[in-house]
């Protein structure tokens, strides 16, 4: 299934939500303020958030802008007591891809958060994908065509550069393994099969040169794959 962190002061609840997603199926890793859920998403990879708003040392939204610069494609279900309009809003706003207000049900939060989980795994939302850097500069890639573009300048790709940077772009702030680039390739029309997986560091190094000035940056996770990230100013 899925790893999670589940960032919830109160005690009680985010034991009752650790027990109940893991029965579930999902790994779940607990945070009791806004300081730890930082530590724990710097130093582990989650396929989701839970998160509160009401967050001792640093809140919940202060978390929810902080994972938005650093990891803008991981999905943030909140989770509040929050009820209005206005905060609801400014929770989507801000960069939620749900939101949940308290008391809820478990059925409810385990649907919602399974939906937010298989919209991450699409390759797309629509026609294109878009990634910000910390610079301010957009990567804007085409969801159906060979296209791509660094604000409005394009960018020369051949197709597997395109596949490669869809992927990446699609699930940034996360490791991509070389078998699921190279399982994507297979897929492309008029480009063979057998790719050998030593093909992938020329094509990575190609799109580091094409995306060098746009303050993003690929990563070479040691034995795990790439990651698509924002470069620190």
């Amino acid at each position: 299934m899925s790893s999670l962190l589940i960032v919830e002061d109160d005690a009680l609840l985010r034991d009752g939500l650790h027990a109940q997603l893991t029965q579930a199926g999902h790994t779940v890793t607990t945070a009791s303020d806004g300081l730890k859920a930082q530590l724990c998403l710097e130093s582990t990879r989650f396929d989701g958030v839970v998160l509160d708003l009401g967050l001792p040392k640093i809140s919940g939204m202060e978390v929810l802008h902080w994972i938005r610069k650093r990891l803008p494609a991981l999905p943030v279900l909140i989770l509040t007591a929050r009820d209005g309009v206005d905060d609801r809003v400014q929770g989507l706003n801000a960069g939620a891809d749900d939101y949940l207000t308290k008391p809820f049900s478990t059925a409810e939060l385990q649907a919602r958060l399974s939906a937010m989980l298989r919209r991450a795994r699409l390759p797309a939302f629509g026609g294109s994908l878009e990634l910000s850097s910390l610079t301010s500069r957009r990567l804007r890639v085409d969801a159906t065509l060979p296209q791509a573009w660094l604000d409005n300048e394009p960018i020369e790709l051949t197709q597997r550069e395109w596949a490669l940077l869809s992927l990446l772009v699609s699930q940034a702030g996360q490791v991509v393994s070389r078998e699921d680039v190279l399982s994507v390739w297979q897929t492309e029309p008029g480009e063979g099969n057998g790719v050998p997986s030593n093909a992938l560091e020329v094509y990575i190094h190609r799109l580091r040169r094409k995306l060098d000035d746009s303050g993003l940056s690929i990563r070479n996770v040691r034995g795990l794959g790439y990651m698509m990230e924002s470069k620190t100013p």
